[in-house]
This record gives C-alpha cells, structure tokens and sequence, in this order.
C-alpha cells in the first residue's frame, strides 16, 4: 500500500471497528438496574415503538416468506435471474413445509385460535414473543454487523489471536470477535456472524459448526434473568465462573470429537476461500521468524497491516446493500423457522413426559455424585434443549440451593435450545442439523455436568 492510501485505511479500519465494538460488546447500564448492549438497546427501543404492530409484521414477514416462496416453487424461470429472489424464496419442499407451519402457529397465535394448549403463554405466545423480538434485531445487527466485518477489526484480532484460538479450540483468531459479541452480548448476534463469516468463506463448515454450536453461549444478562428465576443472585460470581470454567472445558472438548470433529474443512461451495489452513500456517511460520527479530512487534505490525488492507477494500455502496439483504434473508428465511422449530418443541416439553423421561436414568447418577433432591433435578436435565428458561422455570420449586445452583449453571453451558438458537441455526446456511444439534447438547451434558457438579461441591 503506498503512504497515501495508508493514511486513508487507519481511520477507515479505527473508526468503524470501534465503533462496531462499542455497539456490540461493550456492556452499559440499560436505565433499569441491568446491563445490555448498544445494540440490544437499540432493538428493544424499537419494540416499545412498534408495540402494537409487532405481532402484524411479524406475521407479515412470515406470510412473505410462504407467499414467496410458494411463488418461486410455480414460476421459477421467471425469478431464476434474480439473487435475491432467488436467497429469499429458493428452498427445499421440508424447509417450505417448515415455514408454512410457522406462519400456522403465528396466525394462530396472534388471533389466538384453536385450542389454547397450543397458542396460550408457555408455548406458542412464548415462542411468538421471541420471534417478534427477533424481527428488531435482525434489522439492527443486519445493517450494524458491517461494522464489525468489513473494515479489518477480524483480520486484526485474527492475526493476533489466531496462536491461542488455533491450538485451544481449532477455530481461526478472527473467531475471537464471534464469541467475545456473544458472550457479552447476544448469541443470536454470534450465530449471525459466525453464519455471514461462513458464506463469505472466512471460515469452514467445521470451523462454522464449532463455532456455532460452542461459543454461542447465552448473554450476561440472560444468564441474571436465570439466576433471578432460581434465587442465585447472591450467587453471581461463583455462579458464572463455573459456567466459564464449565463452558471452556466443552469448547476445548467439542471440536475433537464427533460430530463435530467429522466436519470436512472444506468451503461453502458457492464462494471462493478467504481463509485457509495453509494461510494459517504461513502466519505461524512468519511469525516464529518474527519471533527471533522482533518478537510480538512483528506480530503486532502484521495484524495492523492485514486490518488496514481489508478496510482499503470496503465500500460503503457495497456494505449497504449487502446489510439489506441480510435483513431481507433473515426476516424471510428465520423468522418463521423458530416459530415452527420452537413451538414444536416447547410443546413436547409442556406436554408430555418425554423430557421426563430422558432424565430418570440419571437419578443413579447424581445421587453418587451427591447431588441433593437428585430425581427432581433430573427431570430438568435435558428440558432445556427446548428453551433455556424451562429448567429455570421447574427448578425453582426445589429446596436445595446447591441443586438450582447446578440446574442453572447446566441450562446455560448447555447452550443449545431450540426455541432460539436452535432454531437459529437449522435457518442459517451453517452446515449443521437437528441430529448434530442433538448429539451435540447431549456431549456437551455429559461434558460439563460433573465439572458443575464439582464446582457446585466447592461453593456449598
């Protein structure tokens, strides 16, 4: 790059990028005694604006999508040259199938029809209610996530980074901005970035399905609403250092082993690689020689000049027409997937004993490992792959704190639930479905349940 063109790239690879940071991990008081996020804040003013015409668009959307879609299926030469028609309407019949259903449970919903097992408050006006919540941040982190992607703050931290993600988790440096907007943030705006990361063939389908399936954990303040259901307030230290110690464990774990170990490192088909092993290796191998003549300055120095090249390359013309069609895919392609996904599967929970079930052979389990009112807390353990809130929700009625305390850090670690990440993840392109949803949750069970187990013994 010449003097002049550096001179131009610095305050287009500062200024957005921290601006983008400031928007999606810093945490800041939302007026009420909690913390959020800029962005967050941003989406739930929105909803308070459009209160009384949420639940219209959001069923609007919905019936966009089967409208479209049902349009694309009967004339599909007439739309055949158009991409965005094209990413919007361009599905299989089960995923059709799926958005139909979607729109049923939100109409149904909305007018509160048939019978009100389905419709009413734990179930389907549940799941609405999330998908509502959805339609604002999917316009705020469609537009917004530019900030973060396009103007060099990933090549930065993926080059500086990239000696700790690598060995530890198997994932590239750049991931570290996808879990860090996670963790302090949201994981749907993780999934959402690990998902446009992907398309954009920055990472591979197993880099993509690590990350999202393992670093999308649920926010700081999600995880205070679930200690407030279980009376663990006073608790909030102990509490979240075991869903970090906990959450580590499994992301050290996970990539290792099937099903995710069994994902091919190989590109999205559609879009040429931005990031490879090779270059991985190449950035190694400069900087093990960097080591002996300037030592992390070399390092420092080549992440510096990989941000200011990238943000050379953005155009704001670009940035905003590729923010809105994410909005477009996200709204047409999600929205009605977790209101199918997620109803379906809050009602299993609600109303039959499955999940029950599931847990009982592990009463055995967690009275050898001392765990007290064990069959209680066994009938949480795997409810929560439903929605995060319902282990929260039958665990609060039990005695033992050192018991909540389990249920609570376990629902979180776990990660996985289909009323919104979940669901998430089987609408984004990220190469993953149901059964390695299912695997995955039950390892990650197996994996951090005695390590919380153990931490819990320490504390009580």
């Amino acid at each position: 790059m010449t003097q002049t063109s550096t001179q131009r790239a610095v305050p287009w690879f500062l200024i957005p990028s921290l601006l983008g940071l400031m928007i999606f991990v810093v945490p800041v008081p939302d007026g009420e005694g909690s913390i959020t996020i800029p962005v967050a804040f941003l989406a739930g003013a929105a909803q308070d604006g459009l209160a009384g015409a949420l639940p219209w668009l959001t069923v609007g959307l919905m019936a966009v999508s089967v409208v479209g879609t049902l349009a694309y299926r009967t004339f599909p030469e007439t739309w055949k040259e158009r991409h965005l028609v094209r990413a919007l309407f361009s599905t299989t019949p089960v995923w059709f199938g799926l958005r139909v259903l979607g729109l049923v449970f939100g109409l149904m919903t909305v007018l509160q029809l048939g019978p009100e097992w389905l419709w009413g408050e734990d179930t389907g006006d549940l799941i609405f209610g999330l998908a509502a919540v959805m339609v604002t941040v999917f316009f705020f982190a469609g537009f917004l996530l530019p900030l973060l992607l396009n103007f060099g703050l990933l090549e930065f931290a993926g080059v500086l980074l990239n000696k700790v993600m690598r060995p530890l988790f198997t994932v590239p440096g750049r991931s570290s901005i996808d879990s860090l907007a996670s963790w302090l943030g949201d994981a749907t705006i993780g999934v959402l970035m690990t998902n446009q990361q992907y398309v954009q063939g920055y990472y591979t389908k197993r880099e993509a399905a690590v990350l999202g399936t393992t670093f999308n954990v649920v926010s700081l303040t999600f995880t205070i609403v679930i200690m407030g259901y279980l009376s663990l307030q006073h608790m909030f230290a102990p509490f979240y250092a075991t869903i970090v110690v906990a959450g580590l464990a499994a992301a050290m774990i996970m990539p290792r082993i099937p099903p995710l170990s069994r994902f091919s490192d190989s590109y999205a088909d559609w879009v040429p690689a931005q990031g490879t092993e090779a270059q991985d290796h190449a950035a190694h191998d400069a900087d093990a020689a960097g080591a002996a003549v300037g030592g992390r300055a070399h390092v420092l120095r080549r992440a510096w000049d990989s941000a200011l090249e990238r943000s050379s390359t953005a155009r704001i013309g670009d940035i905003g027409r590729r923010g809105a069609s994410n909005v477009l895919e996200m709204w047409v392609g999600i929205i009605p997937i977790i209101m199918a996904v997620g109803t379906v599967a809050v009602l299993i929970a609600e109303h039959t004993p499955l999940f029950s079930w599931l847990g009982a052979p592990f009463v055995p389990v967690l009275e050898l490992l001392g765990v007290p009112e064990a069959a209680a807390a066994s009938e949480t353990l795997f409810i929560g792959f439903a929605d995060m809130l319902l282990p929260a929700v039958i665990g609060a009625g039990i005695e033992a704190e050192m018991t909540r305390f389990i249920i609570g850090c376990l629902s979180v670690t776990q990660l996985i639930f289909m009323s919104e990440v979940g669901g998430l993840l089987l609408a984004s392109k990220i190469p993953v479905r149901l059964h390695h949803l299912v695997m995955i949750f039950l390892l990650r069970t197996l994996i951090t349940l005695p390590i919380i187990i153990g931490l819990a013994h320490l504390f009580y």
